[in-house]
């Protein structure tokens, strides 16, 4: 069973910066893609970014030009650098990656944007 181990979440400040990891049982090459999604309370969960096993990325318009996915192959790993992050970008937020016919998920990661 592939396991995704999300960390680097926690408080910052308004303007502030964060990197989320999301660390894979097995290579990350194996997935067609890996993305970060995120929940907020009270709202469905959401596509932050992906990345393709290509390296094509996605962004959401919301954090385009603050956020930015990329990979660390020889680690199997993917971060998720969050840069001028606002009270709306807290949220739980999930790794998630997908095969053919499956799709995994991390446990989540919480940030809270707040002052």
């Amino acid at each position: 069973q592939v396991q995704l181990v999300e960390s680097g979440g926690g408080l910052v400040q308004p303007g502030g910066s964060l990197t989320l990891s999301c660390a894979a049982s097995e290579t990350i090459l194996s997935f067609y893609a890996m993305a970060w999604y995120r929940q907020a309370p009270g709202k469905q969960r959401e596509l932050v970014a992906s990345m393709t096993h290509a390296g094509s990325t996605k962004y959401a318009d919301s954090v385009k030009g603050r956020f930015t996915i990329s990979r660390d192959n020889a680690k199997n790993t993917v971060y998720l650098e969050m840069n001028s992050l606002e009270p709306e970008d807290t949220a739980v937020y999930y790794c998630n990656a997908l095969r053919t016919i499956s799709i995994y998920w991390g446990q989540g990661t919480q940030v809270t944007v707040s002052s």
